[in-house]
This record gives C-alpha cells, structure tokens and sequence, in this order.
C-alpha cells in the first residue's frame, strides 16, 4: 500500500467494507485506517453494531403460546414491514399513525426507529460529503491514490475500433489489390 486513506474516504466506502464488498488491498487499507483512527473505528463500530441488531431483529421470531405476546409479535412484525416507508413518509395517514402508536408502546420499536434515523442520518452526511464529487469517480480516486490500477471501461471498445479499422484497411487493400491485377 503506498498511501493511506484519509477519513472521508473511509466514511464514503465503510458501508462496502462492512458488506465485504472491496477488492483485498482496499479492505487492507480501511483495516489499517480503523486500526489507526479512533474516530472512524468508533463510527464503523457504531454501524456493525446498529445492522448485527437490525438482522437479529428479523432473524428472531419465536412466538409464545401467550396471545397478547403473539399479538405483539404480529404488531411488530407489521412495523419492521413498514418501518422504511415510514420513514420516506411513504404511508398514508392511517398507517402513519399506527406505527407512532407502536413506536410508543414498544421501547425494541422504538429503539428500532432512532436507530434507522441514524443509519439514515450516517448516510445522508456520507452523501453531503460527496455529493459535489457526483461527476468524480470517488472510488477510482482512492485506487489512484493507492496506486492500484483501474480498469479502464472503455478498453472494450478501443479493442473493436482497432480491429473494425484493421478489417477497413484489409478490404480496401484488397480492392487495391483486385484493381491493379485487373489492369
């Protein structure tokens, strides 16, 4: 690794370091830079421990023989179904008003709530970081900076260009050719 990565450009890819989404010499380099920067270790650390609980939360759904339990089961099951929604005010008002009731009632719901509003909040201020970089490839940046070569998107078509003009030449060559044996 010939550089380190600088805070913003860990918050811009920690979510893909989480997800295990990287090349190896850029996990190595965020591992560095968390082992390193008490900061963004307390930020990644604050993320894995907010989507390990949002996943137990789906992952568990044992029901108890008590009905009112099943019933709050069922009630918040329904919630984490529309919790997104809520939360891009993409219900209508009735069922706005019944997730405000379950939030209120139900202190894992409610905890549910603050914690996607900092999910979104992280997400949102990673993208006010960025977002004056929208016509910059931020990722091709950190590899350059790295020292690590990109792949160049546009090879594909350089290769087919160099070969529909090698085909061009051929031909007219070859009509050079037929031409001069015809006189």
């Amino acid at each position: 690794m010939q550089r380190e990565l600088t805070c913003e450009q860990v918050g811009a890819i920690i979510t893909f370091y989480l997800e295990g989404r990287l090349s190896t010499p850029l996990q190595k380099a965020v591992k560095h830079h968390l082992a390193i920067c008490p900061e963004c270790n307390a930020k990644f650390e604050e993320l894995k421990r907010m989507v390990d609980r949002f996943k137990k939360n789906n992952c568990t759904n044992t029901l108890n023989d008590n009905t009112q339990e099943n019933f709050k089961q069922k009630q918040y099951a329904e919630f984490k179904s529309n919790l997104s929604a809520y939360i891009d005010n993409e219900l209508d008002d009735k069922e706005n008003i019944r997730i405000k009731k379950i939030t209120i009632s139900n202190p894992i719901a409610r905890k549910d709530l603050e914690d996607m509003y900092a999910f979104k909040r992280l997400l949102h201020n990673s993208f006010e970081k960025t977002k004056s970089d929208v016509r910059y490839d931020f990722s091709k940046n950190i590899l350059t900076q790295m020292n690590i070569p990109a792949k160049d998107s546009n090879s594909g078509f350089k290769k087919l260009v160099i070969i529909f003009f090698i085909m061009f030449l051929t031909i007219i060559a070859g009509a050079v050719h037929l031409w001069y044996l015809n006189f």
